[in-house]
């Protein structure tokens, strides 16, 4: 089984922590070891931190530079990327440029002014970061977990050297570094002293970040290697809505929609890529006539308007006046998950995704999951054909409770060929009882899809005797080449008594830490650390 694989060893992303492994900031004597990258070892789930407070107002950058004009206060940002407007009341700016804050209470949208070109319009929020502050430094990535700093410092944009710092996920008001180090990354804890200040090593402190990342850029002092460049942000950040007057209004005329290339179809209408006012890439779900009601859409659509998060597709707009009805999302270039990966399994071109990247991509959704089950939402048809592909092996999660307004002919066959069977919970098959529990059954199926590369779950079954088969305790195998880690997770998701399944914040976890965890046979190649 260990031949079925190319896979990264059973490192714990090690916290390198120059002060001397386990001394405290209160430890005079914390020395630098021999070896850079003393090991701190992580016994529990990496917990979800709230936004950082530094200890002092000056702990880590000077106050947001504030100028007055006039007896009015102007607020200065920084753009964070490239922007070219929408419409013509957008802004356009390149990363870089200061833009002053004319209006920054709408939201999502600000009405900006450019220093540079002095030109006047509206901005996403999300592209800027108020100047000289934590937020504007291309090396501060704020809120990621561990696992995805790595992705994004192995990315072949990056190299040696490359670095980030980001919250600490253990530690409220501490900070990690994180370093490529050829091919591995190695961590380090940053700490706060009581007095204001950082420090990795306690014999040397710094009074803001950006000190301590010139001290290491100048010299290693101690870690693997000096600090060389901010790790590349490869992806802009998704705006929330199309335009700051979609963004409520978000009712929007087809004639502004124009379809290049479809890229999907399914059982209730097509996908296609398409333009928004000629400027924008959007994803176009055309809806076949009859398929739901259009209010009991729209009424539904303003719930899935506000759930945000990395990992779920960002509905932008919606053409409910006519059928067909369309809904309007962000783009995802590779197609759904389901394509993707039997398209890396086609023989003669060999598999290009390897248990890591499959592992990765199943923590993604996990992810996004965990965020519906914060949010008291329940998807109702999770499977890797409503999961799409964005670059570099990114998923987000599509489709989120369109299944609860599907019309009830359209769905009521339960053994029919629309109906999900070999995807649904046996208490939602049989009795309608859909939960965030029932979801996880799903995903225990769709964990099935994503190792086999596509295979249909319950191979040679009809939907009748999967049905039949369930309820009376009968639960797929373990997949060929799939470790007995990955297939014990299956199983709990597969539990008959639905509060037994695992909440998707600890399958998240778990698949976040499949390499570490105590059981998991595969510590080959070292991918990752």
């Amino acid at each position: 089984m260990g031949n079925c694989f190319s896979c990264p060893d059973d490192s714990n992303g090690p916290i390198g922590d120059l002060s001397g492994g386990s001394r405290t900031p209160q430890d005079p004597n914390g020395t630098l070891p021999d070896s850079p990258g003393s090991v701190l070892p992580i016994t529990s789930p990496p917990l979800t931190m709230g936004n950082v407070t530094p200890c002092t107002p000056t702990a880590t950058q000077p106050d947001t530079p504030v100028e007055v004009f006039g007896g009015s206060q102007m607020k200065i940002f920084v753009a964070l990327y490239d922007y070219d407007a929408r419409t013509d009341e957008d802004l356009s700016f390149k990363k870089g440029e200061h833009l002053e804050i004319v209006n920054d209470t709408q939201g999502d949208w600000w009405y900006a002014r450019s220093r540079t070109t002095k030109h006047e319009g509206y901005i996403p929020s999300n592209y800027v970061a108020k100047l000289k502050s934590l937020e504007s430094e291309p090396w501060y990535f704020g809120k990621i977990r561990r696992v995805e700093a790595e992705k994004k410092l192995l990315l072949p944009e990056n190299e040696h050297g490359s670095f980030l710092i980001r919250d600490s996920e253990s530690r409220k008001n501490d900070y990690s570094l994180s370093v490529r180090d050829g091919d591995t990354v190695k961590h380090y804890r940053i700490r706060q002293l009581d007095e204001g200040g950082f420090f990795i090593a306690r014999r040397v402190t710094f009074r803001t970040l950006s000190e301590l990342v010139e001290h290491y850029s100048r010299d290693a002092d101690g870690l693997c290697v000096n600090l060389r460049k901010p790790c590349t942000q490869i992806e802009k950040p998704v705006t929330m809505g199309l335009s700051h007057n979609t963004t409520d209004q978000w009712e929007i005329a087809k004639h502004s929609l124009k379809l290049i290339k479809k890229i999907g179809h399914g059982q209730f209408g097509e996908v296609w890529e398409g333009l928004w006012n000629n400027t924008t890439s959007v994803a176009i779900k055309t809806l076949k006539p009859g398929t739901m009601d259009p209010k009991d859409f729209l009424q539904e659509a303003q719930i899935m308007k506000k759930l945000r998060h990395s990992k779920l597709i960002q509905l932008y707009a919606v053409c409910t006046q006519d059928e067909p009805i369309y809904i309007v999302t962000e783009l995802m270039r590779n197609g759904s998950l389901l394509d993707y990966l039997q398209v890396s399994a086609v023989v003669g071109k060999g598999r290009t995704l390897k248990l890591p990247q499959l592992i990765d991509i199943a923590a993604q959704i996990a992810s996004g999951m965990s965020y519906l089950e914060s949010q008291n939402y329940i998807h109702r048809d999770l499977a890797a054909r409503n999961i799409l592909v964005g670059d570099n092996n990114t998923v987000k999660i599509a489709d989120f409770g369109l299944a609860r307004v599907i019309k009830e002919d359209e769905y009521e066959a339960r053994v029919g060929a629309r109906f999900p069977i070999k995807w649904t919970a046996p208490e939602a098959a049989n009795f309608n009882r859909f939960t965030i529990k029932s979801d996880v059954w799903s995903f225990g199926i769709l964990l099935t899809e994503i190792v086999t590369y596509g295979r249909v779950p319950y191979p040679g079954m009809t939907n009748a005797e999967v049905l039949h088969q369930v309820e009376h305790g009968y639960r797929m195998p373990c997949p060929p080449c799939c470790p007995k880690a990955l297939y014990d997770i299956m199983l709990e998701c597969w539990r008959k008594e639905e509060m037994e399944r695992p909440t998707f914040e600890t399958l998240q976890w778990k698949l976040e830490e499949f390499f570490t965890m105590e059981g998991t046979d595969y510590k080959e190649a070292a991918v990752v650390r």
